[in-house]
């Protein structure tokens, strides 16, 4: 069995990440296609979630193989104090693959080095979340034309923020330049500023949501996490920092989209929804696609 995880965004070359994005376009013409009949899929969530969880349940048994797992730790053994290792060797023995969240940092990469299948990590606390960044890539590329020479205004919770983190790797290979939106205590941290200066990529930073809106192709929008902050006043000074409203978006280029991980809190307005701009619910929908291409390509099947 093919044995490759998917942990970061760095375990899938370029010439991978474009193989997942064409076979996500096939599953969006086909949703339904049994090409993993008798296999079962893990997914275990020690942390809540809702798109992420339902919609790889969804690409699972679209792709015909059979879901097992929990969305609530407290009912498993891990209350009683089971270890992650002997809970992940427990249930690599049922299943085929093992998709996970989990809040710890490293705790997905920790879990495919115990394994005996696949590991899908599904979000590791502040740290990584690769297939939201494939259906974020997927989502850059419907609307664009292209992933390439794009500018990504990422805006928010960039300190916490997995999903940014992860997109800022990706769109790497593809010579963009980013603007980091965020006020001081949620910065962009040195250490993916320090990868974009390697690479030759340039990005400038701003407090103000204001100064770059019309200068960017792609407005990545994210809320402020409060699970993330262990001093809830930390989290009270920032938590309402940014709010994107549809008077705002006056002079922004015809192609750009606002994208946004979701669940969004107060960061961005209703009255956004009925914009042209608008693209963070079709994104949510396009990750069904990209999971089920995800999942076919480590179980070796497309």
């Amino acid at each position: 069995m093919n044995r490759k995880s998917l942990i970061s965004i760095g375990d899938f070359s370029k010439e991978e990440i474009l193989h997942v994005l064409e076979t996500a376009k096939e599953f969006e013409q086909n949703r339904s296609q049994k090409i993993l009949d008798g296999k079962v899929i893990a997914c275990i969530f020690f942390e809540p979630s809702t798109r992420t969880r339902l919609s790889f349940e969804t690409a699972v048994n679209r792709l015909g193989a059979k879901v097992i797992g929990f969305s609530d730790a407290t009912n498993t053994s891990v209350s009683k104090g089971e270890t992650l290792k002997d809970t992940i060797k427990m249930v690599s023995n049922y299943v085929d693959m093992i998709i996970m969240r989990h809040p710890l940092e490293g705790s997905s990469r920790y879990a495919s080095e115990v394994a005996s299948v696949p590991v899908v990590n599904a979000g590791d606390g502040a740290n990584q979340h690769p297939s939201q960044t494939l259906l974020d890539l997927y989502s850059i590329q419907k609307t664009q034309g292209t992933l390439e020479n794009l500018t990504i205004n990422m805006v928010g919770d960039l300190k916490y923020g997995r999903t940014t983190h992860s997109l800022l790797q990706a769109m790497s290979h593809f010579n963009p330049s980013f603007i980091f939106t965020a006020p001081d205590e949620l910065k962009m941290p040195a250490e993916y500023k320090d990868f974009l200066t390697e690479k030759g990529i340039g990005f400038t930073e701003t407090t103000s949501l204001e100064e770059h809106l019309d200068d960017c192709d792609i407005l990545y929008m994210t809320r402020v996490q409060q699970e993330r902050f262990t001093d809830p006043m930390e989290y009270e000074k920032v938590k309402d920092v940014y709010r994107l409203e549809a008077s705002m978006l006056g002079n922004v280029k015809k192609n750009m989209k606002i994208l946004h991980p979701l669940p969004r809190v107060g960061e961005i307005d209703q009255d956004v929804d009925d914009t042209p701009y608008a693209y963070y619910f079709k994104q949510a929908e396009n990750g069904l696609y990209v999971r089920m291409a995800i999942i076919a390509y480590l179980l070796g099947y497309r």
